[in-house]
């Protein structure tokens, strides 16, 4: 079975941990522990605290991997890398970023410990019996949401963290994007598909919605990036509504239900296009002008847990 390292690039804003998750089977195999309260003298109570305590990635450790086409290898990362990654998700502010199973976005639950085990005989995680080898990241998350502790920590239905990130590998297999090279004419068919919709989007949506927020800061920046680069560019790499979207996600503004699924639908097409390795490409600054990946990831799982994902 092929093994392949997987590595941070810095400069890509995808790149790196989006956000923690609460699983019933971790990855890395090692389970968190539930923290509950000591007496509290000064407030006389005995309450829990509701902090998970746990590794969210161990250095050098083989995972299991089987991708789409049924091919199976094992990934691992090095202890620098999980330095980085540490550093990176709480340098971005993601620490407020979790899910449950990869598959439901959760309010209510935050990172308030992040430390790299450095001797495993007498970091905190000993005390707690852990015995996490040097050099692995461990998170205390808080948890505030009383539907997760109630149903899910406390039933013991999860029993561990896994990460959510993007991360390049050390194979030399070809990417799975198309160039935008190849299919030019289709990028801008796309382009034009989308400001046809938001046109007819604001001739139909006269009534007053609900909208959402609280989308990952990465999904804010990554259109920060893309407004600073098309402007490198000579502004020539957006339509009127791509410009539009990203100046909406960098002041974090709230978006409906049916501009949830347009953003959606153009991001899960237009990442056929996006390529960091090509920062000046129209494909990769339009993927980054509507939020990129993180963008994606939230938005899908926000339509899902609202029943709103068709197909």
């Amino acid at each position: 079975m092929e093994v392949f390292e997987l590595f941070i690039d810095e400069e890509s804003l995808d790149s790196g941990i989006q956000a923690i998750s609460i699983v019933e089977n971790p990855a890395i195999e090692e389970d968190f522990i539930a923290l509950k309260a000591q007496k509290v003298e000064l407030a006389e109570i005995n309450a829990e605290k509701r902090i998970l305590m746990g590794p969210a990635l161990i250095p050098d450790k083989k995972i299991y991997r089987r991708n789409e086409l049924g091919e199976e290898y094992e990934i691992f990362f090095s202890e620098d890398t999980v330095r980085k990654a540490s550093q990176l998700f709480l340098s971005r502010g993601n620490q407020n970023n979790s899910t449950l199973e990869h598959e439901y976005a959760l309010k209510g639950m935050s990172v308030v410990e992040s430390w790299i085990v450095e001797d495993e005989n007498k970091d905190k995680s000993a005390l707690y019996n852990l015995g996490m080898p040097k050099g692995t990241w461990m998170v205390s998350v808080k948890v505030n949401n009383d539907e997760v502790w109630e149903e899910f920590v406390k039933t013991g239905k999860v029993k561990g963290f896994s990460i959510e990130g993007y991360f390049s590998d050390s194979s030399n297999r070809p990417k799975e994007s198309v160039e935008e090279d190849l299919c030019a004419d289709c990028f801008e068919e796309l382009q034009a598909e989308y400001a046809l919709l938001e046109a007819v989007a604001a001739l139909e949506e006269q009534v007053e919605l609900e909208s959402y927020g609280g989308y990952p800061e990465s999904a804010s920046n990554n259109a920060k990036l893309g407004i600073k680069r098309n402007k490198e560019v000579n502004n020539k790499c957006a339509t009127q509504v791509g410009k539009v979207r990203a100046q909406q996600l960098a002041r974090k503004e709230k978006f409906t239900v049916p501009t949830l699924k347009r953003i959606y639908s153009y991001l899960s097409r237009a990442e056929a296009y996006y390529d960091p390795a090509k920062p000046e490409a129209c494909g990769t600054i339009s993927y980054l002008l509507w939020g990129g990946k993180s963008m994606k990831n939230w938005v899908e799982s926000k339509l899902k847990g609202l029943d709103e994902l068709d197909g």
